[in-house]
């Protein structure tokens, strides 16, 4: 094996591992966005639902005032 196949080989390695490094921060920046976007979601029907339970809650006391009166 001589100079020039050792660099070749060193260089092909080299740039599977950069390719690899790039990769893996792409798939862990989408990652981190889907995460992201789905908090928001959750955020926004925890909201909701809070929401539709004051609502209820409120009819239920208007129904009970109408039935004491």
């Amino acid at each position: 094996m001589d100079w020039t196949q050792f660099i070749i080989f060193f260089v092909g390695i080299f740039g599977l591992w950069l390719w690899q490094r790039t990769e893996s921060r792409t798939d862990s920046r989408k990652h981190d966005a889907d995460i992201k976007e789905l908090r928001r979601e959750m955020i926004d029907i925890m909201r909701e639902s809070k929401e539709e339970m004051k609502d209820f809650h409120g009819r239920l006391c208007a129904i009970e005032e109408r039935r004491r009166n």
